[in-house]
Formats: structure tokens, C-alpha cells, sequence
């Protein structure tokens, strides 16, 4: 018989993480649920259970994106209390915009160290165990903001594309050791995160990123664009010369 998966979703509170950590359940995985609120994750685990997840294969752990030192007790725990890991998935994040940020330099301190440096920090606290366990899977969301510089996104973008960077260096040293890295690229998701948002075109919704998501690892594919639609889009942003950039404002 096959082995059940074994999976951590680091912001599985809500909006995205929420539905991996469904999708996998939902097929018999064990997951633990990391996130900064007991009584989140505790809410978190209730509605799972309350649309069919069995109760034993759902654990929840505290781990805070802003506490760097939680991050391998947490891991710690996680690995004692389901055996190993197979799957690391980490939705955790921060948005501001651009206006925002630039107006509260608090923010944007915040969002750079949690979006960039703690992410990357906890994804090496993930690294060394799935490769002490003989390899895994390592699956953290960027975003399409990552792929090029725009004025909209000065800040938030900069932060994904140092983030999208490490993943594909990651990548590059540890894939041939057992470390498949994955990096999922979403466009705009309506989610908790961006209420009150102005809405772009291909707009996508959480369930269907987090479908796109468990996809590519069940298939080791190092980038996906979610919804799909932003990989063709992306590509034109890319090439467009930074003249044309300038006169955009997008």
C-alpha cells in the first residue's frame, strides 16, 4: 500500500493554504496546519473537519512568519508528531500597496522581512530537514508582481522577485539531491488578502489556485502560473521595453 502523504501548510488559516491543506486531506494525507493564531488554526481545523476531513489527519502547530525562531520547533514538532515530512507547502504572506507602503515605512519594513527574509529563512529551516530525510518536496508561492519591475508594485514586487530568485537557486543546487522546489505564481486571487482591492483581469479564486498548486507538486514542476493566463501574460510584460514600462502605470 502506498504511504499517506505527510504534509505541512505554513498559513493554512485561510484564503489559499486553507484549501491545499483541504485538497489534501480530503485524499488522505496527514497535514499540519502552522499558523501565528491558536484560535485561527483551531477555526481553520474545525471548518475542514466540518466539510469532511477526517479529524485524524489534521494537526495544527503555532509558527509566526514574523518569529524566526519559531520556525524550526515548529518543523520539530511536525516531524515528530507525523513521522517525517513529505511536503512543505508555504502560502504564508503580507500585501501592501503601493501607496500604502510608501506612506508607512513601519509596513514596508514588515512586509520586506516577511515576504523576503523570513520566508527565505524558514524555507532553509525546511530545506536541511526534507534533505536529512533523504529529500522532499518544497512548495512556496511568489507572485506574478516578482517577474518585472513595475510601478505598481515597487515594494511588494521587489520582495516576490528576491523570493522567486532563492527558489530557482534552490532549484538549481538541491533537485539532483532529492529537493524538488516548487514555486507557484499567482496573479490577483480573491481572497482575505485582497478585499477592497481593485479587480484585474484574470482574476482567480483559491480553490482553483490551490488546485494548480497541488498539481505542479504532484508533477515536480520548478515554476507554475496561477491561473494559467499569467504565464502568457507575464511573458509580453517581460519583453516590453522599459520605455513602454515607464508609460504604464499597471
Amino acid at each position: 500500500m502506498e504511504a499517506k502523504e505527510r504534509v505541512v501548510v505554513f498559513g493554512g488559516t485561510r484564503g489559499i493554504g486553507r484549501e491545499v491543506a483541504r485538497l489534501y486531506a480530503q485524499r488522505g494525507a496527514s497535514v499540519a496546519l502552522f499558523g501565528r493564531n491558536v484560535s485561527d488554526l483551531e477555526r481553520s481545523a474545525a471548518d475542514l473537519r466540518a466539510r469532511g476531513v477526517p479529524e485524524a489527519t489534521m494537526t495544527t502547530m503555532p509558527c509566526d512568519l514574523a518569529d524566526p525562531k519559531s520556525f524550526a520547533p515548529a518543523l520539530d514538532l511536525a516531524i515528530s508528531t507525523l513521522g517525517k515530512l513529505d511536503i512543505i507547502v508555504v502560502t504564508a504572506a503580507v500585501f501592501g500597496t503601493q501607496d500604502a507602503l510608501e506612506s508607512d515605512s513601519a509596513a514596508t519594513a514588515r512586509l520586506l522581512a516577511l515576504d523576503f527574509a523570513n520566508t527565505i529563512l524558514f524555507c532553509e529551516e525546511a530545506r536541511k530537514r526534507l534533505l536529512k530525510a533523504g529529500g522532499g518536496k518544497l512548495c512556496v508561492f511568489s507572485s506574478v508582481a516578482g517577474d518585472r519591475a513595475r510601478s505598481s508594485v515597487v515594494l511588494y514586487g521587489a520582495a516576490k522577485a528576491g523570493l522567486s530568485a532563492y527558489l530557482a537557486g534552490l532549484d538549481a543546487r538541491y533537485r539532483r539531491s532529492g529537493l524538488m522546489t516548487i514555486c507557484v505564481k499567482p496573479g490577483f486571487v480573491r481572497t482575505g488578502m485582497t478585499d477592497g482591492l481593485r479587480e484585474p483581469p484574470f482574476a482567480g479564486e483559491a480553490e482553483e489556485v490551490a488546485q494548480i498548486a497541488v498539481n505542479a507538486i504532484d508533477h515536480n514542476l520548478p515554476v507554475v502560473y496561477a491561473p494559467p493566463m499569467w504565464r502568457s501574460v507575464m511573458a509580453v510584460v517581460r519583453a516590453l521595453p522599459r520605455f513602454v514600462i515607464r508609460r504604464m502605470n499597471f
